[in-house]
């Protein structure tokens, strides 16, 4: 499973960004903030998990998601949902015993 892969935050905010559509090198350069050859050492490492694919165009390399490892993960997790739905729905509760605060308030506070 790519667990350590996905542990890094700039890996999963490539993985971000391929969700939306395939970049180029350069463009992920320019999102990330990185060098290109840091880019280009985690796009590797992607690329080894089988997280990412690469997609020659000419002289260009489009890099895209490869979301099937992640089913791996995502069924992984599965037995583990109950946590956070039972979590969520305590939550949905108490915000629901919440009075409402009113949109606006005819008189200000006064800061002295």
């Amino acid at each position: 499973m790519p667990f350590d892969v996905l542990a890094e935050p700039t890996r999963r905010h490539i993985l971000d960004l391929l969700r939306e559509r395939p970049h180029l090198v350069g463009e992920l350069t320019e999102a990330l903030g990185l060098s290109q050859p840091g880019t280009s050492k985690h796009l590797r490492i992607l690329r080894e998990a089988g997280l990412v694919r690469v997609r020659h165009d000419a002289q260009r390399r489009w890099y895209e998601l490869d979301p099937e490892p992640l089913r791996q993960v995502d069924e992984w997790l599965t037995p583990y949902r109950w946590m956070w739905a039972s979590r969520l729905d305590a939550l949905e509760r108490h915000l629901d015993t919440m009075p409402d605060e009113p949109e606006n308030s005819d008189h200000e506070r006064d800061p002295s």
